[in-house]
């Protein structure tokens, strides 16, 4: 499972200047509204809530901003519906794509993932095309610049993580999603800061692509997560060690 901390680094970097747009936020609020809606607003009773949560913190989102969208999702306050939907896709060099979107309005969502798509050289897939690639897992990551692997091994594993690696100056812990708010809370109280703590789809194995292919596979990526709809895009991308975002 070793590489993916790349992937997340590339994201977690993204999202912070993304915050600064106020992007993140519009994002997180409908995830706490679906989630809300869908196992009531109590977090101690509703574990996708609580990962929600989770971001907003991250996120240092305002507490009336939460408040607000578990209230919207419970239905106390007026609010938008929203779907839940994954579109399966893939990008230039056959690289697998998978796109998670809330939307209000699932054809116009689709027909702009379609363009976006077929701009850069891709194309939307049929249903279970390439999901069967993907595995729904816990991903924390850590600076391997503060910690040591093996620090960070112990009390992982000790609370049950699946798979601790290093790669490219980064530390990821992968964890089933049922286990991943215990195991996150494990490493904070050993003092363990991360860098960014999710729960979302992680490439069975990963693909190498030409260099030529690689700038424009992650631009095209890059366009997917800034649309409004799209709450999480997952790759089996393979981004080579020492590759930035900037190159």
């Amino acid at each position: 499972m070793s590489g993916h901390s790349k992937w997340a680094s590339i994201k977690h970097k993204k999202s912070a200047v993304d915050a600064k747009r106020g992007k993140v936020f519009t994002k997180i609020i409908r995830e706490i509204s679906v989630a809300a809606r869908a196992g009531g607003g109590d977090p101690d009773a509703n574990p996708r809530l609580r990962t929600a949560l989770l971001k907003a913190k991250l996120s240092n989102m305002p507490k009336d901003n939460i408040d607000r969208a578990i209230k919207k999702g419970t239905g106390e306050m007026e609010g938008a519906e929203y779907s839940e939907l994954t579109y399966e896709a893939y990008g230039p060099g056959g690289v697998a794509i998978l796109v998670e979107v809330l939307t209000d309005n699932r054809n116009r969502t689709a027909a702009e993932l379609r363009h976006v798509l077929s701009r850069a050289g891709g194309s939307l897939g049929e249903s279970g095309s390439v999901a069967y690639l993907f595995k729904r897992k816990g991903l924390i990551v850590y600076d391997a610049s503060e910690y040591s692997e093996d620090a960070i091994l112990e009390v992982a594993l000790e609370a049950g993580a699946e798979d601790v690696s290093k790669a490219d100056g980064e530390i990821e812990v992968i964890t089933e999603p049922d286990d991943f708010e215990s195991i996150l809370e494990a490493l904070e109280q050993g003092e363990f800061k991360h860098l960014s703590a999710e729960v979302t789809m992680i490439a069975d194995a990963q693909v190498a692509v030409p260099e030529d292919k690689l700038a424009q596979i992650l631009r095209l990526i890059d366009t997917l997560e800034d649309h409004d709809d799209v709450q999480n895009v997952s790759t089996n991308l393979d981004i080579p060690e020492g590759f930035t975002l900037d190159e």
